[in-house]
């Protein structure tokens, strides 16, 4: 299948943070979420993919060009939204709106119009005067309307309340209605992540700690509660990640979760009371402690 970004041995060193060995490929028509606490460098990977920073080693391409080399042609079929994005106060969303529209001939003029209703924005306000979310919603209109190929979308909905949050979910969401189109979302909030993406990219200190399609996470991971005596062979459990005691309840996080685990969990003296699925949360902050004890 074609992809719509490869990074293949990215490495990138500044400021004291280092991006190591990065290792990504998303295909086109889907949406992958990239998760990470604050810092952990998810920015860094979109500022490569942009263009804007030249990774020390490895290579980035995005829609078939080499970046940076190639930049020029790949923003032509990039939509590019982040928090840190900043308009012309003083100008009004519709003076934005056709400074785009006069840049890139995909513009979508009744698009465009079903946005602003959907995200109930006035284009002939200035944006000095929007709030934290109808900026946001500005942004994202702005890059939906051109029909990009890609959409590179930079923490999107942080600050969001629940209701501007749900309503740009479902923009983006919309725009994989078109199978040729493809997404990179990143968010530190687990629950927009697994609401919409179709494989998970979790970003710890600079490293990839795992990457799978969600289904495969959420299949493959158990919190299994067990009762019984502490054994240093319970310890040796290959698939275990965590494990808390209290007691004789040992509470267990495992990966790889199959129907024999529990049966040898049996043999080992331990009597298994639930077996039950993790949200994408918890499996983050299982994979990343994982990854912190390497």
């Amino acid at each position: 299948m074609t992809a719509a970004i490869t990074l293949k041995g990215v490495r990138k060193e500044y400021g004291g943070f280092a991006l190591e060995d990065i290792d990504l490929e998303l295909p086109v028509g889907q949406v992958m979420g990239l998760v990470g606490v604050n810092g952990a460098g998810k920015s860094t990977i979109f500022r490569i993919l942009m263009g804007l920073i030249q990774p020390d080693a490895g290579h980035a391409e995005v829609c078939g060009h080499r970046m940076p080399e190639g930049q020029v042609a790949a923003k032509r079929e990039i939509g590019y939204a982040s928090d840190d994005m900043r308009l012309y106060k003083g100008k009004s969303l519709r003076w934005h709106m056709n400074l785009v529209s006069s840049a890139f001939p995909g513009w979508d003029e009744p698009y465009a119009a079903q946005l602003l209703k959907r995200f109930e924005l006035r284009a002939d306000q200035a944006v000095g005067g929007f709030s934290h979310g109808q900026r946001v919603k500005a942004l994202l209109l702005l890059s939906l309307a051109r029909h990009p190929r890609l959409l590179l979308l930079d923490e999107p909905t942080t600050g969001l309340d629940p209701v501007a949050r749900g309503e740009v979910l479902e923009a983006i969401a919309e725009v994989l209605h078109d199978e040729n189109r493809s997404v990179l979302f990143s968010s530190h909030n687990t629950r927009d992540i697994e609401q919409i993406s179709d494989s998970i990219a979790f970003l710890h200190r600079g490293r990839l700690v795992a990457v799978e399609d969600k289904e495969s996470f959420l299949e493959s991971w158990r919190r299994i509660l067990c009762q019984g005596e502490w054994r240093d062979q319970i310890a040796e459990v290959p698939e275990m990640v965590s494990v808390r005691r209290n007691g004789s309840v040992i509470e267990m996080k495992v990966r790889d979760f199959h129907p024999g685990l529990t049966a040898r969990l049996q043999r080992l003296g331990l009597a298994v009371n639930t077996v039950d699925r993790m949200d994408l949360e918890d499996i983050f902050i299982a994979s990343i402690a994982a990854g912190d004890r390497q």
